[in-house]
């Protein structure tokens, strides 16, 4: 098993398995997915909550690296941060595929 960029990778593993620790980010990141952009208040249309609350989970996914946000006064459009995405999609495929594997119980 290699090691190489072992703090890099475990690190940026972490960060993207805490912005996607919850349910209205992983479906953010859905909704995202199969659009090339929206703003704040498109996803409030889509999802049942508060501005505010969508925004501080696009917040959330911005620091993780998944998002990226451009403004457009006065609104800010987001979209997928492609390369992280795949990174994200790259480290957690390794580990479950490593980690799951190796330690698979047995009946």
């Amino acid at each position: 098993m290699e090691h190489i960029n072992y703090k890099e990778d475990t690190e940026a593993l972490a960060r993207f398995a805490k912005a996607l620790g919850h349910p209205t980010r992983i479906a953010i990141l859905m909704y995202l997915e199969n659009q090339s952009c929206c703003f704040t208040g498109d996803l409030v249309e889509v999802f049942p909550l508060a501005q505010s609350t969508i925004s501080q989970h696009l917040k959330e996914l911005k620091l993780a690296g998944l998002i990226q946000g451009e403004l457009k006064p006065p609104k800010i459009k987001y979209c997928i941060n492609h390369e992280n995405w795949e990174t994200a999609k790259a480290l957690f495929s390794s580990f479950f595929e490593i980690h799951v594997a190796d330690n698979a119980c047995t009946s």
